[in-house]
């Protein structure tokens, strides 16, 4: 048999950044700390030129190449173009905090470019060894990322609840995906999914351990998007990373894990819909409950925050499990919204803490609107999205997704989904209250630096703006999902 060399092209994206990441790591080496910025500069300067490459390769037609296992398709596109641009806000937002606690070091930067490619080797992967892989890069740049402020026993011990759970879903998922190899033969996704239609396998003799294989994935699947059962290390890695990180973990992944469950149960086990939907549906009820209600309890804001990530997993599962194409737009729609809003609720954070004062307590927003008026209103504008109140784009998102579930007759599950929607309005409207109606803990002035400003007032912007016009952000979504 002989070797045919593959189209590199599609692929150009990636190892542009993988080149410059190798070059930003050993050029930083040269860089004293005085003059850090340099290396920030070429980290956002390596988003921006994979942004304009992506954008110069975009097609409506579909594309592979590396054999089958490297898929170019539009929502591909779509979803690495925002993985470019959330993580350029973050590198933007963290800024200021990592020059405070002496953590401005290139190894952030490095960190996050490696794990920005483990995302788009997951975006475009089309075999599941390749998922595989692009998975444990960005896994492996978490585990660091969260660890980077070695001093602190807090971030310690959060790198190291994630590395021992995060290990123990991954191998979970490399061992349902072993499992579906065994039952079809191939690691391919399309032709995985031919043959367990062809040889009628989901009924056949095979069929327990196909249905093995899904749990294993689901339960990998649920992990890295943090849905109940497996939601167990959100709380501790929010509360216990610094925020910076807190800030890039919190958003910029669930972009990778809305791939991986297209690629792998949409795509890979699309035939086993009836099975998966239930799995689904228990998960979607109880990371809406539990993360509603256990966010009420919360005093601090980052603990809170990560108990509304669950919750808003549970609403981006609701679009999966209709099994629709509208469902599935919903879904990337919900989570493209989710990064959006959860990067700016994080950027808040980042903008109140300064050295030595984390700003990670309700309290510390008290009187907010008194030291800020500017802060409080992108701040009340950020809170009332993820709350999901009209006009804001946290309502549109939370709409497509019920109206989805409606269209396939699961009414009583949208019925649930609304009532801990409403739930879950108390503990965001609770901050607008403190900020508004009491009387400030801390008066001292709140600093930043001016891109850090602007880049986040156009942020809660964008949020009230795309709930105003929310058609042509629905309309990407709808012509990426073909």
């Amino acid at each position: 048999m002989s070797f045919e060399m593959p189209d590199f092209t599609p692929a150009i994206p990636e190892i542009f950044i993988l080149c410059m990441a190798c070059f930003i790591l050993v050029a930083d080496l040269f860089v004293s700390d005085d003059k850090r910025v340099i290396t920030y500069l070429m980290s956002l300067a390596t988003l921006v030129v994979a942004a304009m490459i992506t954008i110069n390769l975009h097609s409506t037609e579909t594309v592979y190449t590396f054999s089958g296992t490297y898929v170019k398709d539009a929502m591909s596109d779509v979803l690495k173009l925002f993985i470019y641009l959330i993580t350029a806000v973050v590198f933007v937002y963290s800024r200021g905090y990592l020059s405070e606690r002496n953590l401005f070091k290139g190894e952030f930067y490095v960190l996050g470019l490696f794990g920005v490619l483990g995302m788009m080797i997951m975006v475009s992967a089309h075999n599941f060894l390749t998922i595989y892989l692009g998975l444990e890069l960005l896994s492996l740049c978490l585990y660091a990322l969260v660890a980077l402020q070695r001093d602190s026993i807090f971030a310690s011990e959060a790198a190291m609840k994630y590395f021992v759970l995060g290990a123990i879903a991954s191998g979970l998922l490399l061992y349902g995906m072993s499992l579906l190899y065994g039952v079809a033969g191939t690691l391919d996704i399309t032709t995985f999914s031919n043959v367990i239609t062809a040889n009628n396998l989901t009924g056949g003799e095979y069929s327990t351990v196909l249905a093995l294989g899904m749990v294993m994935v689901i339960v990998g699947i649920a992990f890295k998007l943090g849905a109940v059962p497996f939601h167990m290390w959100v709380p501790d890695i929010y509360h216990g990373a610094p925020t910076a990180v807190t800030l890039y973990i919190g958003s910029v992944p669930k972009l990778a894990a809305f791939a991986l469950i297209m690629r792998l149960l949409v795509e890979g086990l699309g035939e086993l819909h009836a099975q998966w939907q239930d799995i689904l549906i228990i998960m979607a009820i109880l990371s809406m409950g539990l993360g509603n209600i256990v966010a009420i309890a919360q005093a601090n804001i980052k603990r809170m925050l990560a108990y509304s990530t669950i919750s808003h997993v549970g609403f981006l599962l609701l679009g999966i499990l209709a099994g629709t194409k509208e469902g599935y737009s919903a879904a990337m729609f919900y989570t493209i919204v989710y990064t959006i809003m959860t990067v700016g609720g994080f950027g808040m954070v980042l903008l109140l803490s300064r050295a030595g004062f984390e700003a990670d307590k309700l309290d510390d927003y008290k009187g907010l609107n008194e030291r800020s008026p500017w802060s409080a209103i992108m701040m009340l504008i950020l809170m009332f999205s993820m709350a999901g109140v009209p006009p804001t784009i946290g309502f549109y998102a939370k709409f497509s997704v019920i109206e989805a579930i409606i269209n396939v007759d699961l009414i009583w599950l949208a019925a649930i989904a609304v009532i801990f929607s409403v739930i879950g309005v108390f503990y965001y409207i609770r901050i607008i209250k403190l900020m508004y109606f009491d009387k400030p803990l801390d008066t001292s002035p709140i600093t930043s630096t001016p891109d850090m400003r602007l880049i986040l007032s156009l942020n809660s912007l964008a949020v009230l703006a795309l709930g105003i016009f929310p058609g042509s952000l629905l309309a990407v979504c709808v012509a990426a999902i073909t």
